[in-house]
């Protein structure tokens, strides 16, 4: 050790008389710049763009290199510095299962159907952590192979607790920025109908609303404290769709969804913000937000339930296939943002095939800056 330090004394003695000799001699020294491959983007913000492409049936478009995309800021193109594809790039899932209120005789065919989701999509080298959504959110499994992701997913029990949607959300996007290592492709699949009825947020809402009626809530009629109730609730929800949107993007995460309330969503104005709410998170980050239409199971014809049984099964099915299909052929592609802009500003991007008539992209619609 001593005989190391000697020699970095020696050296930084040598380099300051020679500097010394140079301004002596009135030349400037010139620093001898870094070799190319140490040249390292100071100012330069990596941005990661996970892009499903595929044909106009759905199959997935294998092979596609950075030469094959442009990706614009606004109207500017990037400079793509590499492109991953699915086969090469570890997948990290959140599933998420709202077991809120469910008593749908169809719970246990979407166990069962997103089990088999897992053990198709998932490869040796992928995640997936599986969580609840109930009265509030439940992480039953860390990042697991697809075997004991498969296990946590068919040991949920349906409960009738009230729905903490955005918290959940929320957690499973905090939970992949925090745990997914860096470079590998971020999804949420949540299985729910969007209705949040126990979010922090939520309740608090409600609560200062009551408060703020203070004593007279005792003699205020059913239909005012209703409507009360309903303004606190969707006031705090429309500022949860905000935030919630902002930590799907900040984690570099693909959101997709699946309601089982399949065509019955339309039933009241909750079920359609609830829809609305997984729409937006899914086209803002490259997602798809599934919307099946089941037939009715629960009717006095036993026949007839039989039937449409089978019919919802084989719709759930088709949705998995359609997913699975689009994480196959998702890319991961990132270049450096090198423009100076405001911190928390929001840039909007667009990711094109210009040599693949046909193709369909799906991608994250921009990101926010953080630094």
């Amino acid at each position: 050790m001593k005989s190391s330090i000697d020699r970095y004394k020696f050296g930084f003695l040598t380099l300051a008389i020679l500097i010394l000799s140079a301004i002596s001699d009135g030349q400037t020294p010139t620093p001898t710049p870094p070799p190319d491959d140490e040249v390292i983007k100071v100012e330069s913000r990596l941005i990661m763009i996970p892009a499903s492409v595929t044909d106009q049936n759905g199959n997935a478009i294998l092979g596609l290199t950075a030469s094959d995309f442009v990706v614009r800021e606004g109207s500017k193109p990037q400079q793509i510095e590499s492109v991953g594809a699915a086969d090469k790039v570890p997948l990290e899932i959140a599933l998420l299962f709202d077991i809120s209120a469910t008593t749908s005789p169809m719970f246990r065919f979407q166990q069962e159907t997103a089990a088999k989701f897992l053990m198709d999509v998932m490869r040796d080298q992928d995640r997936a952590a599986i969580f609840t959504v109930g009265k509030k959110p439940t992480l039953i499994s860390p990042r697991s192979s697809a075997a004991e992701s498969v296990a946590a997913v068919r040991s949920i029990i349906p409960t009738t607790e009230f729905t903490a949607f955005y918290d959940s959300i929320a957690a499973a996007a905090e939970y992949l920025k925090r745990n997914a290592p860096e470079g590998t492709r971020r999804v949420v699949v949540v299985i729910s109908d969007g209705e949040d009825t126990n979010s922090l947020a939520i309740e608090k809402a409600i609560n200062d609303g009551y408060r703020k009626v203070g004593a007279k809530i005792n003699s205020i009629d059913s239909k005012s404290l209703y409507e009360l109730t309903v303004k606190a609730r969707n006031d705090a929800a429309a500022a949860e769709r905000v935030r919630v949107s902002r930590m799907l993007q900040d984690a570099d995460t693909v959101f997709y969804s699946i309601n089982p309330a399949g065509s019955s969503y339309q039933l009241n104005k909750m079920s359609v913000f609830g829809q609305e709410n997984m729409q937006q998170f899914a086209d803002q980050t490259g997602g798809n937000a599934f919307l099946p239409k089941f037939q009715p199971i629960d009717t006095k014809d036993v026949y007839a339930n039989d039937i449409n049984k089978r019919s919802n099964a084989s719709v759930l099915d088709r949705i998995f296939n359609q997913l699975t299909n689009e994480l196959r052929s998702q890319y991961l592609i990132q270049y450096y943002a090198d423009e100076d802009r405001a911190k928390g500003s929001f840039v909007r991007l667009t990711v094109e095939t210009p040599n693949r008539q046909g193709a369909r992209i799906r991608a994250r619609q921009g990101y926010y800056v953080t630094n």
